[in-house]
């Protein structure tokens, strides 16, 4: 078979492998590498956001279409709950110490679920950055041909996460 690490990423066959990794936590060093780079490019341009967008509030990119739009969001997404930092702060705490157990537990080694959950995970702890530091999270890209709520880097990694481990699931693939 030609596509054998393809088959293994998207959920092929173990067999096709000489060897099932074993869990081992150190195992995870390359995805907590992954979900700091996420967290740090997230934190760099909310930066940029807030030195160079906030004294002006806007800079068009694409006439009508996608726009850099200074925010500062109290709430979650679509503006529900705004003003409930405690609530997030206790929340988006408690959703990450769950998973991180979930996967040591559950000794989860597929790369597809561990890539996934990092962008995830980086995504929960970029927004959190945010409200511990700031009492609000920083949004900034706009899309503008449709009605939706200005987002930054941490909710696309997020949403992103989310789509694959959800198409993952839907395949109907373990651990």
């Amino acid at each position: 078979m030609h596509c054998h690490k393809r088959c293994f990423l998207f959920g092929g066959s173990m067999k096709k492998r000489k060897k099932e990794k074993k869990f081992s936590v150190g195992l995870l060093f390359p995805y907590l590498v992954f979900a700091v780079l996420l967290i740090v490019i997230d934190q760099m341009t909310k930066y940029w956001a807030q030195m160079k967008l906030q004294p002006i509030g806007c800079i068009d990119v694409i006439d009508g279409v996608f726009s850099f739009t200074y925010v500062r969001n109290t709430g979650a997404a679509f503006g529900i709950l705004q003003g409930q930092k405690w609530l997030f702060l206790i929340l988006t705490v408690l959703v990450l110490a769950a998973a991180l157990w979930y996967l040591i537990r559950n000794k989860i080694t597929n790369p597809v679920l561990l890539i996934s959950g990092s962008a995830v995970w980086a995504g929960a702890v970029g927004n959190l950055i945010d409200r511990i530091r700031l009492s609000y999270v920083i949004d900034f890209l706009e899309v503008r041909f449709i009605s939706f709520p200005v987002f930054n880097v941490a909710d696309c990694c997020v949403v992103v996460g989310m789509i694959v481990l959800g198409f993952y699931i839907l395949r109907g693939k373990s651990k």
